[in-house]
């Protein structure tokens, strides 16, 4: 009987499906919150898990509102990577704001500044 319930416990964890993380942000270049003293030419994320370019986006806006992010961001070597490339920034704060689809479907979402420094 308790071979029984051994087996049907080991069956019944077999079937239950592995569960998914989300892909969270890891690593921002430039950093979150950071002030900078060279303007960035990239945004770069680095998120737990891979992520699908194709239904992610970042977008980066300066203190006016404006994009200035180049379009829509490519994965790096690495799939866990988002890359957008951004026009030349004066000295200011930018927003970036992200929204990440994990390979697994999963969807998060984010936001944080950087500053240039004069």
């Amino acid at each position: 009987m308790v071979r029984l319930l051994v087996v049907a416990a080991m069956l019944l964890a077999a079937a239950v499906p592995p569960a998914f993380a989300h892909a969270l942000l890891r690593k921002a270049i430039p950093p979150v919150g950071a002030t900078v003293h060279a303007a960035p030419t990239t945004v770069t994320l680095t998120f737990s898990e891979g992520v699908e370019p194709s239904f992610s986006t970042i977008s980066v806006v300066d203190a006016k509102g404006a994009r200035v992010d180049t379009g829509a961001p490519h994965n790096g070597v690495i799939k866990k990577i988002l890359i957008v490339g951004l026009q030349p920034l004066a000295a200011g704060t930018y927003t970036v704001e992200w929204h990440a689809t994990s390979v697994d479907t999963h969807k998060t979402e984010g936001k944080f500044t950087f500053t240039v420094a004069p």
